[in-house]
Formats: C-alpha cells, sequence, structure tokens
C-alpha cells in the first residue's frame, strides 16, 4: 500500500499476507512484515581459532608442559583433577599471553612491529625442531595441596617463556582477538596434553614427535610467510 503525503513525499510500506505485522529484523519472506534492513551479524575471527588450535596443539606435542602433565599423572594417577588444572592454567595463561601480544600490536602499530611478528614466526618454526625436556627442578612437584592446585601452579609456570606461550603472543598480536586465541590455544593444548594424562608414557612412543615438531614447524613458517607475503603485497 502506498501513502502519499500532502509534499508530494511517497513512502512505501510493505504489508505481510496475514495481519501486516512482521518480526523487526525480517526482511521479505512469504510472510514478511514490514521491510527494514538488518543488522548485520558480528563477524566471528575463526581463522584465528582456528590457527591458533592446529599451531599450538602441534607445537605442545613432546612440549615440556606435556611432559610435565605425563609426569603428573604418573604421580598423582588422577586423570581428571589434573585436566582440569590443566585447562585452568592454560586459559589464564594464554588469555595474559593473547592479551598482552593484542596490546603490544595496537601500541606498536607500525610496518617494522608486523615484520617481527612475521619473522618471530620463522624464528618459532626452527625452535619448534629443537627436542623439549624437563629441568630436574621443573620436574620435582611438591604435593602440599589438592591435584587440581599442584597442577594447576606447576603447569602455569613451567608454560613461563615455553613456546606455546610466546606463539599465543605472537597470535594475539596478528589476529588482534584475545578471545579466539586464547580459546583457540587452550583448546590445542587440551588435544594434545589430555591424551598425554591418560596415555602417558604410550602416547611418547606411539606418536612419532619427529614428525610433530616438523607439522608444527612448518604451520609456524606458513604463518609467517602468509604474513610477509601481506606486507610486501
Amino acid at each position: 500500500m502506498v501513502h502519499v503525503g500532502p509534499r508530494g513525499a511517497t513512502r512505501q510500506a510493505v504489508q505481510g499476507e496475514t495481519n501486516g505485522i512482521g518480526g523487526p529484523f525480517r526482511l521479505g519472506g512469504a510472510a514478511g512484515g514490514i521491510a527494514s534492513v538488518s543488522c548485520p551479524a558480528p563477524e566471528v575471527p575463526m581463522e584465528a581459532f582456528f590457527a591458533s588450535t592446529a599451531v599450538v596443539a602441534f607445537a605442545e606435542i613432546g612440549d615440556k608442559t606435556m611432559l610435565l602433565a605425563i609426569l603428573l599423572a604418573t604421580r598423582f594417577r588422577q586423570p581428571l583433577p589434573i585436566i582440569g588444572g590443566i585447562f585452568a592454567a592454560t586459559l589464564l595463561n594464554h588469555a595474559l599471553a593473547a592479551l598482552a601480544g593484542q596490546q603490544i600490536a595496537g601500541l606498536l602499530d607500525a610496518p617494522w612491529f608486523r615484520w617481527s611478528v612475521a619473522l618471530g614466526f620463522v624464528a618459532m618454526a626452527l625452535w619448534t625442531l629443537v627436542p623439549d625436556k624437563i629441568d630436574e627442578d621443573e620436574g620435582e612437584v611438591s604435593h602440599k595441596g589438592s591435584v587440581f592446585a599442584t597442577t594447576a601452579i606447576a603447569f602455569f609456570l613451567v608454560e613461563m617463556g615455553d613456546k606455546t606461550q610466546i606463539a599465543t603472543v605472537a597470535l594475539g598480536a596478528q589476529y588482534q582477538s584475545v578471545l579466539a586465541v586464547a580459546a583457540g590455544t587452550t583448546l590445542g593444548m587440551m588435544l594434545a596434553n589430555v591424551p598425554a594424562v591418560y596415555l602417558g608414557e604410550e602416547l611418547v612412543k606411539r606418536v612419532s614427535l619427529h614428525a610433530m615438531r616438523w607439522v608444527a614447524a612448518g604451520l609456524f613458517l606458513a604463518l609467517g610467510t602468509w604474513q610477509i607475503w601481506e606486507l610486501a603485497a
């Protein structure tokens, strides 16, 4: 139905086939109501999530935090509290790491910094090829509280400065999405460490750590090369 105003202005209302009243965000359709422009859904940084999950999952295999998970499982033999402690420590640690990366990228939004992040991924690829091990003082975990608390504290401390934490900082700087990066890296850590807790040393025997290191190195190299290509384009 078309209404013509006193000054010739035309207003058009599109009525539905039933009672003329539709949802506020519906546009067209057989039973559509008053036409309106729908609000665009917020973009979900799925690329950041999946990239973070894949990179950290492969990088964690054979890493010292995974070896720590095996030691904790062998000592305490309580999988669920250990897994809960790993999850809590990783979520907090990587959320802070992703936030640090995002803040640094926001403060240093310059070409040289983006080049540094890209080259950092290439350096991570080389670092990933180096076999990891736990030092004697890191492997000695004192059990003064619950298994959950002991695992969370030990895992959080050992993760400080580890390659997966550094990778999380770099991913946070690249994608600038704390939620997507922290969620992805935490999922990647759990994908690697949950089987380690249940299978223990059998996982190390069944999985080729050498091959996994090369896969992780390839992912880091791909991220670095892709960013370098974008910067050079």
